[in-house]
């Protein structure tokens, strides 16, 4: 019975002396915004370890609130959607750097797996990426967390639900793009070359159907998703690490892949040629009837094949959508 006492004696004595040692080490509310600043001066988002999440955001004493990102970024983990929504997240805590640069009352940090795993375990996370709010004073709260498959991962979806905890506006401001426009002025000069080169042969300015495809393919284009895959450059298929399974379409609402893409753009096209040969098909002066109808029937099989396949990659991203046609 004395042993055991003693025994107790001295855990209580160790877990004493570990907790006069944590508060030696802890940092003041001083120290605290000092760092936070002093990190904020070189770079937008502060990289949180275990000691620094301990410090900065779990203990007190706090007078600022924490948007922090919970990401993992390393190519092993396999999460398309890190690096974009990172990015945005980084757009957005750079802004906040320009604007506020001396607010001292929010601050940005992101959590990657690959560095801090414990953190991920600490808050029961098994998914990535995830957004919170940590204020001020009291504990995150359940509706503290973004949700991303509601609202989006760019800048300012991720501005509002800011602004919404803190009470802080933050104005997107995005550094500029100038691939863009040096691109169309190389298109526009190497158009302008041709047609000076055929100045003496400009009969197919007049061609419609030349005018047709080059509409038609701006508007697969747009329609497919392209502007999406150029501005948030998505990887062109994905792999299950799990099940080794090769995915050609993103089975979410707020991200796509590059095949994907190139997927749906082939089937509107196969659509619109099946359209157009019903189209032909009508007209009476085209051809004899044998050739109408093959016509009719080759426009409608194109037509109800391909459509049906639309619709199925759109219940493959809308989870819950009711309505299929061929396939499921």
């Amino acid at each position: 019975m004395a042993r055991t006492t003693y025994v107790l004696a001295l855990v209580l004595v160790a877990i004493a002396a570990g907790t006069v040692a944590q508060r030696k080490n802890a940092m003041t509310l001083d120290e605290k915004v000092k760092t936070l600043q002093d990190w904020l001066y070189k770079r937008p988002i502060l990289s949180m370890n275990t000691d620094r999440w301990k410090n900065l955001v779990q203990m007190g004493p706090k007078n600022y609130s924490m948007i922090v990102m919970f990401t993992a970024l390393s190519a092993g983990v396999n999460c398309p959607i890190c690096k974009p929504a990172y990015d945005e997240f980084y757009v957005l805590a750079n802004s906040f750097r320009y604007t506020y640069p001396e607010l001292k009352s929010v601050y940005f940090a992101v959590v990657d797996y690959e560095e801090a795993p414990d953190i991920f375990q600490s808050l029961n996370l098994n998914t990535a990426p995830v957004l919170y709010h940590f204020p001020a004073k009291g504990q995150k709260k359940r509706q503290d967390q973004m949700d991303f498959q509601r609202y989006g991962i760019d800048a300012d979806a991720m501005a509002r639900f800011v602004q919404e905890r803190t009470d802080v506006n933050i104005r997107i401001l995005r550094p500029p793009n100038y691939a863009g426009p040096a691109v169309i002025m190389l298109l526009a000069m190497l158009v302008l070359g041709l047609l000076y080169m055929r100045r003496n042969n400009l009969e197919f300015l007049y061609n419609r159907t030349c005018w047709a495809l080059i509409c038609l393919g701006i508007v697969f284009a747009f329609m497919s998703g392209q502007m999406w895959n150029h501005i948030r450059s998505p990887p062109l298929i994905m792999t299950n690490p799990q099940t080794r399974e090769t995915s050609f379409i993103h089975g979410s609402t707020q991200f796509q892949l590059v095949a994907e893409t190139y997927i749906v753009a082939l089937l509107y096209a196969a659509v619109t040629c099946g359209m157009i040969m019903l189209n032909d098909a009508a007209d009476a002066e085209k051809g004899d009837n044998g050739k109408r109808r093959v016509f009719v029937f080759l426009g409608l099989g194109l037509v109800v094949v391909f459509f049906s396949l639309l619709i199925s990659v759109f219940r493959a991203k809308y989870s819950g959508y009711p309505y299929s046609f061929l396939f499921h």
